[in-house]
């Protein structure tokens, strides 16, 4: 990689900003590039988004489809061990992106079949079919929110912050698509199939154009810059956001050698366990095609452990870490804490993920706050942020019913300041009150 290259390809897309015909783009790049690596595409994004250029990640949104193509012939493949694996979160999506397009077809026949059918009974039918095959489709959402909170946080962690916050854009432009065509869907037949075709397609255009970049462009950078470790997490959190029509066969166990204390044990594979020559150090040998591999290393003493269970100075009184992490878990709301930094640093479990009213992962730990949020709330999220750190306001407040959970959610974001007065994050807390709503008496004892 080198930055004359990145340069190169930044030019062009400046040209494309500026009006030049795909075409004329195109025929420079193939000119210029046999071959370019996923890494480059993220690198001249995040150039191109943070110079003086004037250019902004709407702009790099709105022709996303024209960069896609540039890319799509010369974007190089990156091959790495397991993801051939059935419960690799790589093998996962790409399954996914196969059952969708497979729902997607339905769909189109379904349509074709509803339009050209006069029989009331089998257009009836069709519609049952129809809503069912959308209702199949409308599980991509699952496929975004793991894409968007599990994959995201790591790539901004190498640096990569430009290409998640383009495609986070564009995802949900994508859901508001599918929303318009699913609503169209459900008024037949008082709508007319047209329209319902229409809006579909104007969704399955974006929609398909999105499986590309995801599979030509955004799993080649998370294959070239994620470690094993780093799809290990990735597979471990995926069944809280669940799976979009398919669920995984087998689980993802890679090939690891574990070392510990007591000596390095292959977790899987062959070799063996070697006693120690002088008590300390550790051996072990691994069998390997061009012969045994022997592998000494010297433990490092343990450090003490810090106890959970020794009582502190908190607050008016004492308690453990562990009575202090029991006590925010049965608080009844959901809690959030945002560092000064704007790093989201704490979240308790009031609740099991599926039930959270806002969900959170741990890899989200760590994050800036301005990236846990779709690029369409961020002027509110930076506002309310600069609101409570200038103290224009102690607290923001906002609420919304949701009719689907049956819940009356309260949200308050609150400034959290030191004995001297100076500002230390956020406590966003939330907390459904429709069972407060749904009171009707003036006292209740609990005893009877």
């Amino acid at each position: 990689m080198s930055d004359e290259r990145i340069h190169v390809l930044r030019d062009i897309l400046l040209e494309l900003h500026h009006g030049a015909s795909p075409e004329s783009v195109q025929e420079r790049f193939d000119a210029t590039f046999s071959g370019v690596s996923a890494i480059e595409i993220s690198l001249m994004e995040h150039e191109l988004m943070n110079s003086d250029a004037g250019i902004t990640f709407e702009d790099v949104m709105e022709l996303c489809d024209v960069h896609a193509n540039l890319f799509k012939n010369a974007v190089q493949g990156v091959e790495v061990a397991d993801t051939d694996h059935p419960g690799h979160p790589v093998q996962i999506f790409k399954q996914e992106n196969l059952a969708l397009r497979a729902a997607m077809m339905r769909v189109r026949r379904l349509l074709d079949n509803y339009e050209t059918t006069e029989d009331p009974e089998m257009i009836q039918e069709i519609q049952k079919g129809l809503l069912r095959q959308l209702g199949l489709v409308g599980q991509f959402d699952r496929h975004y929110r793991r894409k968007e909170e599990l994959m995201f946080p790591i790539m901004e962690r190498y640096g990569h912050d430009s290409p998640p916050k383009v495609m986070w854009g564009v995802d949900d432009q994508i859901r508001e698509l599918f929303a318009r065509a699913l609503d169209a869907a459900k008024e037949l037949p008082d709508s007319s199939i047209s329209e319902v075709k229409e809006r579909f397609e104007a969704f399955a255009q974006e929609f398909e154009a999105m499986i590309f970049k995801e599979e030509s462009i955004l799993l080649m950078i998370l294959l070239e810059a994620f470690t094993q470790d780093d799809w290990l997490s990735i597979a471990e959190e995926s069944d809280a956001y669940g799976y979009a029509i398919i669920i995984p066969s087998e689980k993802w166990v890679p090939k690891r050698v574990d070392f510990k204390e007591e000596g390095p044990i292959e977790t899987e594979g062959s070799g063996e366990a070697l006693p120690s020559s002088n008590g300390s150090e550790q051996r072990q040998v691994i069998e390997t095609p061009e012969g045994q591999l022997t592998i000494t290393f010297r433990p490092k003493k343990k450090e003490e452990s810090f106890d959970r269970q020794q009582q502190q100075a908190f607050g008016h009184g004492f308690l453990s870490v562990e009575q202090a992490n029991l006590i925010l878990n049965h608080l009844p709301m959901e809690i959030t804490f945002v560092n000064k930094d704007d790093i989201f640093q704490y979240y308790n479990d009031a609740a099991p993920f599926e039930e959270m009213i806002f969900k959170r992962t741990p890899s989200q730990v760590g994050r800036n706050v301005e990236l846990c949020h779709p690029p369409k709330y961020l002027e509110k999220v930076k506002a309310i942020m600069q609101g409570l750190r200038e103290g224009k306001k102690e607290k923001y407040e906002m609420w919304f019913k949701s009719e689907s959970r049956g819940k009356f959610v309260h949200v308050t974001y609150a400034a959290v300041r030191d004995e001297a007065g100076e500002f230390q994050g956020v406590l966003e807390y939330v907390q459904d009150i429709q069972p407060y709503r749904e009171i009707d008496s003036e006292f209740y004892r609990g005893l009877e």
